[in-house]
Formats: C-alpha cells, structure tokens, sequence
C-alpha cells in the first residue's frame, strides 16, 4: 500500500510539471505561429542571404532561436526550427554556427526576391567578367559580411592577375581599382597590399562609408570580424568611434593608395579588357574592378512642400549638436528610430517620430524594446498612420488620420531610405534579378 501512495504521488508530480511544460510549449508555438502570421503582412520572406533549415536533420534544440541577435526571426514550430519573421533576417549567419547538427545552411533568397539586386556568382562576380561587388550592394548586410567578400574578391583577383593581358596595358594601369572605402572597400584594400598588387581605392566622401555617418556610439558590429593585415576584433560589439579609430590607423600606412572626395562617375570595360573608371577629377585603368558601394545612394525624398528648406535634413552624425529643439523625425526603420531616440536624450529636446503605418514592423529587436520604453517614459512622441504634409520655417503640419494637426519645428530628419545605384551597374553592363551570371555573358559574348 505505502509502495502504491509513493508511486500515485510520484505520478501526480511527474504529471503537474509535465502539464505545466505541456502548457507552456502550447503557448510558446501559438505565439510563434501568431508572430509567423503577423511578419507575413509585412514581407514576403528574406531579400538577402538567410537560413535553410533541413527539417530531416532538425533535433529542436533551439540553440539557432536563442543566438538570433535579431530577435523573433526564428522559433520553435512542432518541434523544428521554422523561420517566423524572414524579413527581420540581415543574414547574421550565427544560428548556423551554433546549430549542433549542421541542420542550417546560409543561402540567398530566391532570385524573384532579389530582382532588384545585381546577378553575382559564388566568387561575388558579377555579369561583367573581373568586376566584382562586395557588401550590401549584393544584397547583403552587415559589416562582418562585407569585410569577409572583400577579402574573398581580392582573393580571386590575386590568382586571376598573373593570366589577365590586356592591350595598351602599360605602367598606368592599376591591377584593381576598389570603389568605395567602408567596410568592403578596407577589407579589399588591405587584401590587395597583402598579396602585392597594384590597387587604387576611390571613395566619394569620406574613409568609413556608411557608417561614418552613423549616429556616435551606435553599435556596428556584433559579432567578431577579421581584417586583412590587421587580424581578429574578438569583441562582440564595437562602437562607431572604435572601428573609425582603427580606420585612421589603415589610412596612416603607406602600402594604400586611397583618395577620398573622388566620386566615381562610370566604370565601362574596353574592347581590350581593360576597364575605364571615370571620375569627377581624372581617369583610370584597370584589369580589375570591386564596386564596394553602398545599397543606399542617393536620400528618398517625400515630396513635401517646404522638404528644400535648409532645416530638412536626411542624415544625422552628432546628436549632440541639437539641444532645446522641437525636432520632427519621419520614418519607421531602425535609423529613424536610432535618430529619435539619440536626439531625445539631448537637453531640452522635444521630439515627434512620424510614421505612416500603423506599427513598427521591422524594427531590430533591441530597438524595438527601446522604442517601447520611450513612448512609455514620454521621453518622445510617435504619431503612427501620419505623414508631413508641408514643412515650414518654424513649424510642421502632419496628417495624423485625416487630420492635420500644426507643430513647432525647428529640425526635420527624413529617413525614407535612398536610390540604389542601379543606373550606374547598368551603365557598367550588369545584369540583375533572374538572369544568371553565366546566361549574361554568353549574351555578351564574353564567355
């Protein structure tokens, strides 16, 4: 009898945390199955490169949910990693290398997807034989993933070179000319001066790209990254400040040839080979080419009444330069919120966030959680469903659902995104969206 009461009660423990567990795991799943319903509003999956997940292989772990810096991109579904939110994936890469039994591969997303993103080969080659494009221009984001294909381009550069001849190719011929000096454009560069060629790097500002641009202290890294010549940061996050610091340190060696303030206009490739780079300030020869530019070009504009005033600006470097404004910031996306957020902390500042639909829904995790936290603390105000309809010296006038309400301003930030340069790859000759790599070049008859 007392060997029964043991074993009942055993049961009735064993059975209380079973269904607690069973409880929670229903409601776990119901969530990711709402949130996998909710991020398809939004977006029709991944543009770029993210994971495939091998359903046979799966164990449900959820090491690859857990490592995501991303937030709710992955979850747990029947017991199989599924991915929830597609579009918040930037192609991080770490649910891969956390996943105990390779169920997880890195791929790009379907070519109807990247319609708008030039056709490149594994070797980051595009359609144009010897021009090759590093970064997000590919399709990819963050640095870590920039820094890695302008290493790999320059790599293929260096065993190609000793095969290339070209006619008229003479002493003023560079053997790679890198366009754009972020993160891609130092990675190449470094490469180059590593394996001994003749490289020329053209940026049209300033060393640092995009993220010289960033607001101070923004995080821009977070995972480690290795740079040619310099080696590991084995920090998981680093600053603006700290990775512009180290790029003041690579323009001080004498083995680069950078020149900064030097747009390129057009790159064209000769009938002998060689390609023509044609700048605002002179021109270049070259057997290679690495378009290492940015994604974002030129600022969206919103067509605004009042948007050419000089207090309407669409790039915010020092937050701390604006106290006691009343300030506008227009836009949903993690810059216009990074913006909001950093100018709100200044003294005296009041700041309005405008954003046309009715929810962030492609937030950063972390930004999120903090966009919460000051709309709670009143340390900034959101209008959602709102639009600017003219902006004055002084003041603002905002569609807030059908209704047009009248604001104090001194300053307006616009973060409508930008104008990719796909005229210029065009210009260049490459091919985008479906057409492969190889289909391109026997149409030109290159290969």
């Amino acid at each position: 009898m007392d060997t029964l009461l043991t074993w009942l009660i055993a049961g009735v423990v064993l059975g209380f945390f079973f269904l607690r567990y069973w409880r929670a795991h229903k409601k776990s799943e119901a969530a990711a199955r709402a949130s996998a319903d909710r991020g398809a509003l939004f977006s029709d999956g991944p543009k770029a490169q993210h994971p495939l997940i091998s359903a046979d292989y799966c164990i449900g772990c959820g090491a690859c949910v857990t490592v995501c810096p991303e937030g709710d991109v992955l979850a747990l579904v029947r017991g199989k990693a599924t991915i929830i939110n597609g579009h918040k994936c930037i192609g991080h890469g770490l649910c891969a290398e956390e996943c105990p039994v390779g169920a997880i591969t890195m791929v790009m997303a379907r070519a109807s997807s990247g319609a708008d993103c030039p056709a490149i080969s594994d070797e980051h080659e595009t359609s144009v034989e010897n021009l090759f494009i590093a970064g997000e221009l590919g399709g990819l984001a963050l640095i870590k993933n920039a820094v890695n294909q302008g290493r790999d381009c320059m790599d293929v550069i260096a065993q190609r070179i000793g095969g290339l001849t070209a006619s008229g190719a003479g002493e003023d011929v560079f053997d790679a000319v890198i366009v754009g000096a972020g993160p891609a454009g130092i990675s190449a560069s470094l490469r180059a001066a590593e394996h001994g060629l003749r490289a020329l790097t053209l940026e049209r500002e300033s060393v640092g790209g995009t993220v010289f641009k960033y607001p101070r202290e923004k995080l821009v890294m977070t995972s480690p990254v290795e740079f040619p010549l310099h080696g590991k940061f084995h920090k998981t996050s680093l600053s603006k400040e700290e990775l512009l610091a180290f790029w003041e340190k690579v323009m001080q060696r004498t083995d680069l040839n950078i020149h900064t303030g030097e747009g390129v206009e057009s790159v064209r490739k000769e009938a002998g080979g060689l390609f023509h780079i044609q700048t605002a300030i002179g021109e270049y020869k070259s057997r290679c080419v690495v378009l290492a530019l940015g994604r974002a070009g030129t600022p969206r504009k919103l067509g605004v009444k009042g948007e050419e005033l000089p207090h309407v600006l669409y790039r915010l470097i020092e937050a701390d330069h604006y106290t006691h404004r009343n300030i506008l910031v227009v836009g949903g996306g993690d810059s216009a919120v990074e913006a909001a957020m950093g100018l709100a902390h200044q003294a005296g500042n009041k700041v309005t966030l405008s954003y046309r639909k009715a929810e962030f829904s492609r937030l950063k995790d972390r930004n999120a959680k903090r966009i919460e936290e000051h709309m709670h603390s009143g340390k900034l105000d959101v209008l959602f469903n709102s639009m600017p309809t003219e902006f004055r010296v002084g003041g603002v006038s905002i569609d807030v659902n059908g209704e047009v309400r009248d604001l104090p301003n001194d300053c307006v930030w616009i973060f409508a995104g930008g104008t990719p340069p796909s005229d210029f790859l065009k210009a260049a000759g490459i091919a985008f969206g479906t057409v492969s790599t190889e289909e391109h070049r026997e149409l030109q008859g290159v290969r």
